[in-house]
């Protein structure tokens, strides 16, 4: 939809459809285009333009966007407002579905021999870190909820999501957070390139199957390298995101600072989606068990300074983590709380001492009222006889 804006009100990952001045008048090659770079937004705010024409199908609306008060620093991600988990709830689903069409369409393309229109995911990446800055938790739990059929694609755009609230944590610029997550939603792309037999098979491969699943790093590159519009950002995440730090990663054998910064920051992403998330031939574990899990693989897998700054970014107890207070109760997260990462907001499901489930109610652990309770450990909610829909966040 085509929406006339004032020049102040533009931010970055807005598509611009028409500077409305003769080409002549304005310094860019193009009318229209993807405003990602500071430097570009700076000089528009500084010209002689009045109004502005923006595509909200192809970028962010002004709703998507709200003001940043402050001075912004050339190069850096403007920080909307925070919203609450569930005021950002509506949107992050809307965001969610179309992310799911677009990654579903670039898919089939690669399987199909068709080459991939990088430029489609652009608007979505950029509606991914708009709905992340707002509330960091809300969408990548959200991508947690996936079916074992479409495991590909979920990890996809889980992996974006990620690697956008890790960039975010490290304070990357603006330019590099959008390419960060455009690798995120990438990185797999060579397995649709992968035999379905091998792709999805329940048990474990075997070492001729194996060999296969491994090429699709190198399946991936190739296909990438065709693909006009590719940073070298996006090539990075998706070479190395099976490298380890301790040089048994594939497919170069790469270590330590061999691998690249957002290399290091995808192999930790890779690793935790995959090991927390619901798929045909495993389960799953917790979030907190799996952060739990990356903190002692990163002795040598892992960069361990990296570790601890995704554990900052994701926080102690995900989003949709089921936990035991000291209390004695059990409560599943709701929010991250930038009071403490111990002590988020809960909801409150069961009473462990009488072994009876509770009317659902929510508590701020970070509250001065609620100092003497606290977390005391994760649970694994399938050894609790619980009600799913007083556990969801996403249903309240």
């Amino acid at each position: 939809m085509l929406k006339n804006i004032r020049k102040t009100d533009l931010k970055l990952g807005m598509y611009i459809h028409d500077l409305q001045v003769p080409w002549i008048s304005h310094a860019f090659l193009r009318s229209s285009f993807m405003l990602r770079k500071q430097s570009d937004l700076e000089r528009i705010q500084a010209s002689d333009l009045g109004t502005v024409r923006i595509d909200t199908l192809k970028g962010l609306d002004v709703l998507d966007v709200l003001e940043d008060p402050g001075d912004p620093v050339p190069g850096a991600v403007a920080e909307p407002e925070e919203r609450p988990f569930q005021a950002e709830l509506a949107i992050a689903r809307e965001i969610r579905d179309e992310a799911h069409q677009v990654i579903a369409s670039l898919l089939t393309d690669v399987r199909m021999g068709r080459q991939i229109q990088v430029e489609r995911l652009h608007p979505v990446v950029s509606r991914i870190t708009a709905s992340i800055l707002r509330n960091p938790g809300t969408l990548v739990s959200l991508c947690r909820i996936r079916e074992a059929d479409t495991c590909t694609f979920r990890h996809s755009l889980s992996s974006c999501a990620l690697m956008i609230m890790f960039g975010r944590q490290l304070q990357l610029d603006a330019d590099t957070l959008h390419e960060a997550g455009v690798g995120g939603m990438l990185h797999d792309i060579g397995k649709m390139r992968v035999p379905d037999h091998i792709l999805n098979k329940p048990g474990k491969l075997t070492d001729a199957e194996y060999a296969v699943m491994r090429g699709h790093v190198r399946l991936g590159l190739e296909t990438l390298r065709d693909t006009p519009g590719i940073s070298a950002t996006v090539m990075a995440v998706a070479a190395e995101h099976h490298e380890r730090f301790d040089g048994s990663g594939y497919p170069e054998g790469r270590r330590g600072q061999e691998i690249s910064r957002l290399g290091r920051m995808a192999a930790i992403v890779d690793v935790y989606d995959a090991i927390t998330a619901i798929r045909i031939y495993h389960h799953g574990i917790e979030p907190a068990a799996g952060l739990q899990h990356l903190y002692e693989w990163s002795a040598g897998k892992f960069d361990e300074e990296l570790v601890q700054r995704f554990i900052q970014a994701i926080g102690i107890y995900p989003v949709g983590s089921l936990v035991r207070l000291e209390s004695h109760r059990l409560a599943v997260v709701l929010d991250q709380n930038r009071r403490g990462l111990l002590r988020p907001r809960v909801r409150v499901v069961y009473d462990i001492a009488q072994d009876r489930a509770l009317a659902p109610f929510d508590l701020d652990l970070a509250d001065p009222q609620h100092a003497q309770d606290g977390i005391s450990g994760h649970e694994e909610p399938r050894a609790w006889p619980l009600d799913p829909t007083a556990c969801d966040p996403f249903i309240h």
